[in-house]
């Protein structure tokens, strides 16, 4: 397996800006919550020369090749960011100490562009799509063992996509004869039984059922919300919240969940007059999320559906 760990950061000038508060704090510790290649890592490190920065992965590949080339100012941590409350309390990071946390979600690109960890349909690979190569659940195990019924729901969920109830009735009927063992093997009947559909479309058709795929398999929207909440209790008063996503998904989520630690009133509806005296936890600084422009775009294929949303830590 290659170990080779090439990574172009998505969005990283809006980055360096959006994390400048967080950077010019006293003693800056910025937390990447998804260090991956350590693209974004790399670059804040290099702009800010007093910054230190804890690197959080599932993936022990990515957290070596981070600390072979990140230097002393980088901690890796191993585990997944839904555990972060833990993972920092056994680094020892105090509450409230933090200047900024980065989130860049989903998939990396090594794990993309590496066929044996089964990420992607380009290129034939076991079926495993596991960013903890150590975790029981792969997506073998999803496609070969879950009920069809079940298969509908969390590609429709997770994929949103809206043949998925044709999609599992072929998976459920073909894996009777013969397990599903290969990306290539599951990617081509989907594209066998539904391509007609995508005609008009500049997607693979099996790019929506990849993606339910590895979500179910890595728990990755249930820890989105759990992550932010910890974030917000390590985080400083003026410290940076950063979320890069790359789905409407995730993107609801995060934008939710800005928008009710940002609420300044959390009476209940029937109240007419607000009596909660409700002081917000954050300040959102991004009214709509800040994109790619044409030129990352065609430099970088992998931004052109990035958002980021930031948002800052009030006093309260």
């Amino acid at each position: 397996m290659s170990t080779t760990f090439h990574h172009i950061p998505v969005l990283a000038d809006a980055v360096l800006s959006s994390l400048g508060p967080a950077l010019n704090a006293e003693q800056p510790l910025l937390v990447d919550c998804t260090v991956g290649g350590g693209g974004h890592s790399s670059l804040i490190l290099e702009h800010c020369p007093s910054v230190r920065i804890i690197g959080i992965d599932q993936d022990p590949a990515a957290l070596q090749a981070c600390s072979d080339r990140l230097g002393e100012r980088f901690t890796p941590l191993r585990g997944n960011f839904a555990q972060l409350h833990r993972l920092l309390e056994q680094a020892n990071v105090a509450p409230s100490s933090v200047s900024g946390f980065l989130y860049d979600l989903g998939v990396s690109s090594h794990q993309l562009d590496t066929p044996e960890r089964g990420f992607s349909f380009l290129s034939d690979g076991p079926l495993d799509m596991r960013m903890d190569p150590s975790a029981p659940l792969s997506a073998a195990d999803v496609v070969n063992t879950y009920s069809e019924e079940e298969l509908a729901r969390i590609i429709h969920a997770y994929g949103e996509e809206r043949h998925s109830r044709r999609v599992a009735r072929v998976i459920a009927a073909c894996r009777r004869e013969k397990p599903f063992t290969t990306t290539k093997e599951l990617a081509d009947l989907i594209h066998r039984d539904i391509a007609k559909f995508y005609r008009n479309e500049s997607i693979h058709p099996a790019t929506r059922t990849f993606q339910a795929l590895r979500i179910e398999v890595n728990g990755e929207l249930d820890a989105i919300t759990t992550s932010l909440e910890s974030a917000l209790t390590y985080l400083r008063p003026g410290g940076i919240l950063a979320v890069i996503s790359f789905h409407s998904l995730e993107d609801r989520i995060i934008k939710q969940f800005f928008r009710q630690h940002a609420s300044t009133c959390i009476c209940p509806p029937e109240v007419w007059q607000c009596r909660c005296q409700h002081q917000p936890l954050l300040e959102i600084l991004t009214r709509k999320p800040l994109i790619a422009d044409e030129a990352e775009k065609q430099l970088n294929p992998r931004s052109r559906s990035a958002k980021l949303r930031v948002a800052r830590r009030t006093s309260a």
